[in-house]
């Protein structure tokens, strides 16, 4: 597969996340995770296996919301939120992932739950433009 440029790579991964994380549609997102995808997630399983056994595991209310995305040659950094996962407060994430041949190749995250207003020092959302209620 020709290489893809970073605009191509931010709409691939906008696309996959909506597969995966809100469609579960496991056939589909598989042709965009790479067969040998390297996973650095502290909390997810190893490969594309790993990841998607965790989302088969988690609640059907799993959702996934994107605010930014940037690109830089081969990598990707989504800014987003999962909700719905079943736990006190949504994650705040932002994905590093890095393309090879036109696939997630491999992935990182940094995870923080979302706090809400009285519990923000600065006294701004974390994601978007106001608290979620």
């Amino acid at each position: 597969m020709p290489p893809t440029t970073p605009e191509e790579n931010k709409a691939l991964v906008l696309e996959a996340f909506d597969i995966l994380f809100n469609k579960r549609d496991y056939e589909g997102a598989a042709a965009f995770w790479s067969p040998q995808y390297i996973q650095h997630s502290a909390h997810i399983g190893p490969g594309r296996d790993g990841l998607f056994n965790l989302i088969r595991s988690a609640p059907s209310t799993l959702r996934y919301e994107n605010q930014l995305i940037v690109a830089e040659g081969d990598y990707v950094i989504a800014h987003g939120r999962f909700s719905g996962h079943g736990r006190p407060a949504a994650w705040i994430a932002a994905d590093v992932v890095r393309f090879e041949n036109g696939l997630l190749q491999e992935h990182w995250d940094v995870l923080q739950d979302e706090v809400t207003q009285a519990e923000s020092v600065s006294g701004l959302p974390m994601f978007g433009d106001r608290f979620t209620a």
